[in-house]
């Protein structure tokens, strides 16, 4: 039996219903840890399909199952569910009903997916044996993140993956393409949050004041050291500082200053010897000038490493389902994505599905960020290919 040809006729067969899906989704999102009629949309949908299920992970996640025809390899299947907050600025007739909240990262596309891949393979459950986890994930966008979240809520109690797979839109690739990067993929993110605090008055009489104003300037300079003066230039690293907050006047200065950024990097030792050099250098330079400064960084998503066997291999039935023309080589991407807490713990890889298609290009997380619908099609095939070929390799 060609389960190939079955896979991509599935697909299509169920594409119609896959996209209204997905419209829904897309019409009424939800932000992050709020993700409640989501939930209950998804949860009927597997329902629908008699696909069991468990809910409640931090309230709003849902694991699914799909038994297989014996023992065999565990293959989990993530999709994450939230929106941004956001206000859609595309007019579309499925334009988002919810003021000020957008699928603008396409985790609809990621649901909708998910879905379609548990319809196809619990229609193919007597052609594999083992099990496959369909993991619907609340928080993504949101700091601690839904994936850890949920794992300590014990999502893998009763059963652990042998392996976990995800997918996330990519606007720059042309739908029906899909691309993949083993090893090391998204970088670490943690905010950076520093307050630096003087003396403040009159701006005529700067030598009866401790200007935190000034000390702020020297510390963001100096702190660029951390990275290329510190950092193994083979490690990709980013320190950026997006806000600068100092409440003065043209002849007031200010009795602090806040200042907010981004740490992002690929190496999980480096970035604690970068966490320890920025509060050296930060605190040193503030005490040096009179001043002082308190430091809070929140960790952020760790590295998202791609396990090398896992990943190569999914490229390799990736081509063997479309063709090596549809499958690219990723570069790496500072970004970052909480998929990185499971692939800590189990092997992992998250390909990216193109969704480019006949309209302007809009990046993610913009008001404007559309997807070619068709590539829905793709990502169920491709889903429900690669879980068939590693539980049944």
């Amino acid at each position: 039996m060609d389960i190939k040809k079955l896979i991509k006729k599935a697909a299509e067969d169920y594409y119609k219903e896959l996209v209204s899906i997905r419209r829904q989704l897309h019409k009424y999102p939800e932000l992050s840890f709020k993700e409640f009629k989501t939930s209950d949309f998804i949860a009927e949908k597997l329902e629908e399909a008699g696909i069991k299920h468990t809910r409640g992970f931090v309230k709003t996640g849902i694991l699914g199952e799909i038994d297989g025809t014996g023992e065999g390899p565990v293959v989990g299947i993530r999709a994450d569910m939230d929106a941004l907050p956001i206000n859609e600025e595309n007019e579309i007739e499925f334009k988002s009903q919810n003021e000020g909240v957008m699928h603008a990262c396409g985790h609809d596309v990621h649901t909708t997916c998910l879905l379609g891949a548990a319809k196809v393979l619990n229609d193919l459950r007597q052609h594999f044996p083992g099990k496959v986890l369909l993991i619907f994930q609340p928080g993504e966008e949101l700091l601690p993140g839904g994936a850890k979240l949920m794992m300590d809520e014990g999502l893998f109690n009763q059963t652990k993956p042998d392996l976990i797979i995800a997918q996330h839109v990519l606007p720059t690739l042309e739908s029906g393409k899909t691309g993949f990067k083993p090893g090391m993929y998204m970088a670490s993110t943690d905010e950076i949050y520093l307050t630096v605090k003087g003396n403040g008055g009159h701006a005529a009489m700067p030598h009866n004041l401790v200007d935190p104003v000034l000390i702020t300037s020297h510390i963001i300079v100096a702190l660029q050291q951390v990275v290329s003066r510190n950092g193994n230039v083979a490690i990709p690293s980013v320190l950026s500082f997006g806000k600068v907050t100092a409440n003065g006047a043209t002849n007031v200065i200010p009795p602090k200053v806040d200042i907010a950024g981004t740490f992002r990097t690929m190496d999980e030792t480096w970035r604690s010897t970068a966490h320890e050099k920025i509060q050296k250098i930060a605190t040193g330079i503030a005490e040096g000038m009179g001043g002082s400064c308190e430091i809070n960084i929140a960790k952020g998503y760790p590295v998202l490493f791609n396990d090398e066997e896992v990943t190569i291999k999914a490229k390799e039935f990736a081509v063997e389902l479309h063709g090596p023309e549809q499958v690219i080589d990723l570069d790496l991407r500072m970004t970052a994505e909480d998929f990185a807490y499971f692939s800590q713990q189990y092997p992992a890889t998250m390909f990216r599905l193109g969704v480019a298609g006949d309209f302007p290009l809009a990046q993610l997380h913009n008001p404007r960020f559309m997807v070619d619908e068709k590539a829905i099609k793709t990502g169920v095939e491709t889903l429900s290919w690669l879980t068939y070929k590693f539980l049944t390799q």
